[in-house]
This record gives C-alpha cells, structure tokens and sequence, in this order.
C-alpha cells in the first residue's frame, strides 16, 4: 500500500482571529467639568434679569395698552407699547398662558438635564441652550406673577415681543444652524491616503 503524498506547498493554518486587525476601541467622552456645566445657567441668569428689568421699568412707566415713542420721527417703525401676551412669542396662540407655563417648565426641566449630559467642550451649545432656558423663564416668571406675558418691543407691522421671546428666537435658530454644520460634516466624505 502506497502513501499518498500531498503535492505542492503545504497548508498553512492561519488563526484568523489574531490575523484580523483588531480596531481599538474608542476612548469614553471625556465628561464637562461643572464650569461648563454652570455655562447655560449664567447665560441664563443674564438673558432673565435684562427681561425683567426691562419689563418692570415699562411696567412702571407706561400705562397698560398705550405707546411711547423715544424717538418721535420714527414712531411708524419703533415705539415701545405697554401690553400683554397670554400665548406664546410674538402674540401667537393667545388664551393658554397655563399650558405655555407648563410646557415652559417641562422645557427648563429638559435643557437643564441635556446640559448635565453633554460631555466636555461644546461650548456653543451650551450658550444656545442658556438663551433658550433663560427666555423660557423670563416668560415664565410673568406667567406665575401677572397672569400673561409683558410685551413691549413694538417695531411697526411686526408683532410687539419683549426681550425674552427674542433670546428664544436667537436661540431656536443659533440651535437649528448648529445642527446643520453638524450634519454637513457628519456626511461630508472622508478622503482615505493609500497604503504606501
């Protein structure tokens, strides 16, 4: 009985497993420290004391439903009217001052626990979100204290808004510009060297 011989090199048996190139795993986010944390709550801090203290002197100043021009000439285009808002920015949704207190709550609640978990840097976002969190309470605090929202900036056709509805709209769109730079260099292609 003859034994067959395997003709041509032998077979090597490769392991896989230690072949295949192993990708390390990525590094945890480093987490924020609690100065960064604190960034959202000073921006806030600044945008409901200039609200307040803007809608006090109007309060105090100007009778309730009348006008005053600063500047005479340009009364057509800016004046500042004493009134008030039960709905939300810029007049819209009148009559439900309960519910947009709510809603303003439970807003404070998320941007203040989104905040906490944002990991280190991201500092432009965390200033969007103190101008969100800091209109959301300036509106607030007249809703629990007066019932409505003061409004007092008048320019002409446009609707009479106040200081905190303009950090909220600053802030919705700063929010919304920041999203799509995020999403154009998520998609945008990486370019790979060749293995030399």
């Amino acid at each position: 009985m003859t034994e067959l011989k395997q003709s041509g090199p032998p077979v090597s048996h490769i392991d896989t497993d230690e072949q295949s190139e192993k990708t390390p795993p990525s590094a945890p986010a480093r987490p924020a420290t609690w100065a960064q944390r604190f960034l959202p709550v000073v921006v806030a801090a600044l945008v409901i004391v200039l609200d307040q203290v803007t809608k006090y002197l109007i309060e105090v100043n100007i009778p309730y439903n009348t006008s005053w021009a600063p500047f005479p000439r340009l009364a057509p285009l800016f004046q500042l009217t004493h009134t008030g808002n039960t709905g939300i920015a810029f007049g819209l949704f009148a009559g439900g001052s309960v519910l947009f207190a709510i809603v303003a709550f439970v807003v404070t609640v998320i941007i203040l626990f989104y905040n906490y978990t944002l990991p280190a840097g991201n500092v432009a976002l965390r200033l969007v979100l103190g101008l969100l969190l800091g209109g959301a309470l300036g509106n607030l605090i007249d809703r629990v204290r007066l019932g409505h929202v003061t409004d007092f900036l008048d320019f002409g056709p446009w609707p009479i808004f106040n200081v905190a509805d303009t950090a909220v709209v600053v802030g919705a769109l700063a929010l919304a510009w920041l999203m799509w730079t995020e999403s154009r260099a998520e998609s945008a292609p990486t370019t790979e060297t060749p293995d030399k």
